[in-house]
């Protein structure tokens, strides 16, 4: 692919600015721990939303959602539309507790939820664990989309997409923080936007696509338009619905969408200025991340079938290319003009330092707080720790980058993540709830669910990925609850710092105030409601998949149907903006 000079004038127009951004916000943010790794704790509730919506906008999702649309249609989507359900719970209940606890990373809440050496020791581990392998493992899944998009729009080697691609994000990663990190997100988002827009708005009106109404007739897309399975087909609905509602959800973490918050979404909440700018963010993250943005990349991925219905096609036209139905989404750019190529490559280079940039200050800031000062060197200084956060940064990259060579398919690395942390979720959303919950609990279901997932991984049991992963979810979840049991639980004095500070509701909670009353503990009372949460909870899932179909309806040209959608959205939006002033 031929890019044209006014091309090459966008792409590096950007790589200049978000340069640029860096150097500017660099010597603010080098002062100390807390502005490179939370951005001072000031920021307001739009710009950390924005922040997250492009980090989840990375160069691999496109690919992940022309994989899926192609080999199971538009319905396929619920494998990752599910997790809806755990976002809006943490807007609604987690975002607020996140932003009392004051903690600089999410691991830092370990040693004040648990007590003793197992809760040092899971603060040092998960460092490592999420820190270093789960976000290599994340970051080298982004790394392959720029590998395939670089081998079909520049004719690139594997290791040069990577190397070139990395380059600029390490660098304003590493001098600017995640200060640099959120200013960069905002234009970043703006132009991923703009790019994928425009782009599905040209392909559809190509002569060979005809239109919308010729691209929803055809009979290779036809009939991967239904929003729901063929509930005739029980194990389409089983994988593609149940499952993922049922199960998926609430028991496996997974970067961005983690049960009870936590990752870079826990960073983003706790370098908000209060709890309200921390529930804002977190709800507009929800409502672009599911209802604005899948759009423009199904009709995409559509159009793909239409050009390129079969492997063969894809191959036979890009024959350097690693195939793979992923590969769909940037097969299609290939046919945008001058101009318009340009911007598009420049939003998914945007779209890949977003969220390779926010990966890497996560990372690093666990590296650096987590394991350096907490276990290496505890009197360290904060311009030593900045240092170290800055040297991990470009480690995590190199490591993230060769592994991304090994991978093949953005789909298949997807389920692998799941996998590796199925059984694991309702840990995190009950550690908040249950009082019983301690450091063995999180310890065990981590082990667990990392030796099935290697056990699945390698070892031909002839099971599907829905079979695995729902066996890892009740394998890890009977292993971490019988530990819980078998355990003592957090020091009483430990408990009772948490909860006043936390002030934590529900009736998980019953049995510790038993115990504390009865030996004089005083304990702050909630003033947290939290039948009004759970119905706030509940109105935002009805609220963006009535927006997400509701606008589907739009697309496929059903009016009414459009109409009864979006005005149940619309009073979904009313009714939760009611409850939040009355909270």
């Amino acid at each position: 692919m031929q890019l044209a000079t006014l091309d090459w004038v966008l792409i590096i127009s950007f790589f200049v600015i978000f340069l640029i951004i860096g150097i500017l916000v660099s010597k603010r943010s080098g002062k100390n721990t807390r502005e490179f790794f939370l951005s001072g704790q000031n920021m307001p509730w739009w710009l950390l939303g924005i922040s997250m919506v492009a980090t989840t906008f990375s160069a691999d999702t496109p690919n992940l959602v022309t994989d899926i649309v192609r080999q199971n249609g538009i319905s396929g989507n619920w494998v990752w539309w599910a997790f809806l359900l755990t976002g809006m719970l943490t807007v609604f209940v987690y975002a607020k507790l996140w932003r009392r606890s004051k903690v600089l990373t999410d691991l830092e809440f370990y040693e004040l939820r648990y007590s003793g050496k197992e809760a040092a020791f899971l603060r040092g581990f998960r460092a490592l664990y999420l820190g270093v392998f789960f976000n290599v493992m994340i970051m080298a899944s982004v790394c392959l989309a720029a590998i395939k998009i670089g081998g079909i729009l520049f004719d690139l080697e594997p290791w040069q997409s990577v190397v070139y691609a990395s380059i600029i994000t390490v660098a304003y990663s590493s001098i600017g923080g995640l200060r640099g990190v959120i200013f960069t997100d905002f234009l970043q988002f703006i132009v991923a936007m703009v790019g994928s827009v425009w782009a599905a708005y040209y392909i559809i009106t190509m002569p060979e696509i005809g239109g919308l109404e010729g691209l929803l007739q055809h009979e290779n897309v036809s009939d991967k338009l239904n929003f729901l399975p063929d509930f005739n087909d029980s194990k389409s609905l089983l994988t593609l619905l149940i499952i993922p509602i049922a199960v998926q959800w609430w028991s496996v973490w997974y970067p961005g969408a983690e049960p009870g918050g936590g990752g870079y979404i826990a960073q983003r909440m706790l370098s908000a200025k209060d709890e309200k700018n921390a529930i804002g963010a977190t709800l507009l993250f929800n409502i672009a991340h599911y209802a604005l943005r899948p759009w423009p990349w199904i009709l995409i991925a559509l159009a793909s079938l239409v050009l390129y219905p079969q492997l063969s096609d894809i191959s036979a036209q890009f024959p350097k290319a690693t195939i793979g139905h992923d590969l769909g989404y940037s097969a299609m750019l290939t046919h945008l003009p001058k101009g318009l190529l340009g911007l598009v490559v420049a939003s998914l280079i945007a779209a890949f330092m977003s969220t390779i940039s926010t990966h890497l200050n996560w990372g690093s800031s666990y590296i650096a707080l987590d394991f350096y000062k907490r276990f290496m060197k505890p009197k360290a200084s904060e311009k030593e720790l900045v240092s170290v956060g800055r040297v991990s940064t470009l480690l995590l990259m190199v490591l993230a980058a060769l592994l991304a060579l090994q991978f093949e398919s953005a789909l298949d690395t997807f389920n692998i993540l799941l996998q590796i942390g199925a059984g694991t979720g309702l840990i995190f959303i009950l550690r908040w709830f249950w009082w019983r919950v301690n450091a063995y609990s999180e310890i065990t279901g981590m082990i667990v669910s990392f030796v099935i997932a290697l056990v699945f991984e390698f070892t031909e049991l002839g099971l599907e990925d829905h079979e695995k992963l729902v066996m890892g979810v009740i394998i890890t979840t009977i292993a971490w609850v019988l530990a819980t049991l078998l355990t003592r639980p957090t020091q009483t004095e430990h408990l009772t710092k948490f909860y006043n500070s936390i002030t934590p509701y529900g009736m998980g909670w019953n049995g510790f105030k038993k115990k504390a009353s009865q030996d004089g503990v005083a304990l702050s009372e909630s003033k947290d409601r939290f039948t009004i949460d759970l119905a706030s909870m509940l109105l935002g899932v009805v609220f963006v998949y009535t927006a997400l179909f509701g606008m589907g309806y739009l697309i496929y040209g059903n009016a009414l149907g459009a109409i009864i959608l979006l005005s149940i959205a619309a009073l979904s939006g009313w009714l939760i903006f009611r409850f939040w002033k009355q909270a």
